[in-house]
């Protein structure tokens, strides 16, 4: 791998094989104006918060306003999970992202069988209305962004947060914040769906049919390439898939009979930010300026608004490692730096720990404290889009469009996002290039220090974080008393009502004031779950979807 190739750029010059991006696209020493062709900046570039967005969705960007600082932060139970929320909005972040545990996600009650063992571990357990009032004491949701990284059951707890911000007199049209709500990529790459494409793809209209009316300020989906590429998608994968899905997600909601401009706006994103700093720039660039071309020429969207990609970001976990835990701290600087400088709306900064354990309080703080150097001890918010121009970035930039173009076409000739997964053709180019990384950094031709390179011996112990498993004990018994207390009856009715709504279609019967209903009598989490799969029935991988 250490031979030389044409390039085809400039005839003669050659680059090594090791000076590939993480795409595949070489680079070259030196970049010039005719790497760029017959370029043309206008129309490519346009200005800032203008038509196609490359150089960002708002005319002043960070000078006028400082990107949103979120610590993705959920563990345990809802109280431990609120007071580590209180410490995050003391040390200066100005936005919360909740993580939620796997049986929350799976749509189960902490005390289901399949949930034994797995109470509150990745993130704080949510098992009813209650849970949701705890985890957000003495937070005030008028003044608070949250984001909620939850999929399948996204409505569900959209609607526990409504309902707790009700209870303290805060409006629908107050709260800000976003659901993460794309179960396509949990088919492709994570694997916490539970209902069938169809069916999720029904809820997720209704999600925004209904936020559109009692939530108009939220964001009712962000279409995430982050789980596609911590499962080892290339960025130029990470853009192409992830498009794909949006595209299947707004034909979903247009055939429902919603109009584009009545949802577009709302969409947001989620990427990932990896060390190769460059070359991230540019495919969130590449990204904006496909996704406007996209909206405006395929779905014919007007307002400004539904053309610009909004995205949150968070720093490469899959890049952490567990040896010389501290040498994360640098990674977690370059790929905040890479988010902000391709001009990202919100990030998340990931702990030093991670790759051992849940963060520790210090952990978090110093990941947060990396955000706020790069905002206000570093120069890189004096002014809007500074790579612009760069013969580097914008070649890269071009590539990266040209190859996820190609690879959109490809998942577009299989009939569209989920006839492509039912082939299973993401998940199958995803693993091959994780293999291929693997195999790179086994053969030493691909650097990790700490890993394969620039190893030490007898490292310096480091205690994690754990979760103590008597929350799973006090979870179970919560649920106990909450079902012993509550109108049996009215939670029944609530749940018949949901069921029938699930069985039928149109507008009329959007399943999230059934669920909100349900919920509001003390109907759990998993037993909203329930009733969907009685009517919906669950996944089966392998099966057609």
């Amino acid at each position: 791998m250490r031979g030389s190739v044409t390039t085809g750029a400039h005839p003669g010059t050659t680059v090594s094989r090791m000076a590939l991006s993480e795409s595949g696209i070489p680079w070259h020493d030196v970049y010039q104006a005719a790497d760029l062709g017959g370029w043309d900046a206008r129309a490519a570039l346009g200005e800032p918060g203008q038509f196609p967005f490359t150089r960002g969705v708002y005319p002043s960007m960070y000078t006028g306003q400082m990107w949103t600082m979120r610590q993705y932060a959920g563990f345990g139970s809802a109280r431990e999970s609120n007071q580590r929320y209180h410490e995050l909005i003391a040390a200066g972040t100005t936005g919360l992202s909740v993580a939620f545990d796997l049986p929350t996600q799976m749509g189960l009650d902490s005390d289901h069988t399949l949930a034994a063992g797995e109470v509150g571990k990745v993130g704080v357990a949510i098992d009813s209305l209650a849970d949701m009032r705890t985890l957000f004491d003495g937070i005030d949701l008028a003044e608070v962004s949250t984001s909620m990284t939850i999929n399948a059951p996204a409505a569900t707890l959209l609607l526990m947060y409504q309902l707790v911000a009700q209870e303290r007199g805060v409006s629908g049209a107050a709260l800000t914040g976003t659901i993460q709500n794309d179960v396509l990529k949990e088919y492709i790459a994570r694997g916490t769906y539970i209902f069938p494409p169809t069916a999720s793809l029904r809820l997720t209209t209704d999600i925004f049919q209904y936020c559109a009316k009692e939530l108009p300020r939220w964001n009712t989906i962000s279409i995430s390439g982050y789980h596609m590429a911590e499962a080892g998608a290339t960025p130029v994968q990470e853009v192409a898939f992830t498009l794909a899905n949006a595209v299947e997600y707004v034909r979903a909601a247009m055939s429902a009979g919603l109009h584009v401009d009545d949802f577009a706006p709302r969409l947001a994103f989620f990427f990932v930010s990896r060390t190769t700093v460059l070359e991230e720039v540019a495919k969130f660039r590449a990204a904006r300026r496909m996704w406007a071309h996209i909206m405006r020429d395929e779905f014919g969207a007007k307002n400004p608004k539904s053309l610009q990609l909004r995205f949150h970001t968070q720093t490469a976990g899959v890049q952490l490692t567990a040896q010389q835990p501290e040498v994360n701290l640098v990674r977690v600087a370059l790929q905040a730096l890479a988010a902000v400088l391709g001009g990202t709306q919100s990030l998340h900064t990931n702990s030093f720990d991670e790759a051992i354990a849940l963060p520790s309080q210090k952990a978090a703080r110093l990941a947060l404290r990396t955000q706020q150097v790069l905002a206000y001890e570093s120069d890189i918010a004096r002014t809007v889009d500074a790579l612009a121009g760069s013969y580097a970035v914008e070649s890269m930039t071009d590539a990266i469009e040209q190859q996820a173009r190609e690879l959109m076409g490809r998942v577009e000739a299989m009939g569209g996002a989920v006839a492509a997964i039912n082939e299973g053709f993401q998940k199958s180019q995803i693993e091959q290039s994780a293999f291929e990384v693997s195999q790179q950094i086994d053969s030493g031709e691909r650097t990790v220090v700490g890993v394969n390179a620039f190893t030490v011996d007898g490292e310096e112990p480091y205690e994690p974080l754990r979760v103590d498993p008597q929350i799973e004990v006090e979870q179970c018994e919560a649920l106990g008393r909450l079902r012993a207390n509550r109108d049996a009856a009215a939670v029944t009715q609530a749940l018949d009502g949901l069921r029938r709504a699930a069985a039928g279609s149109g507008s009329e019967n959007n399943c999230l004031p059934h669920i909100k209903q349900a919920l509001a009598v003390d109907a759990t989490g998993g037993e909203v779950a329930d009733a969907l799969r009685d009517v919906w029935g669950t996944y089966q991988p392998g099966r057609a979807l």
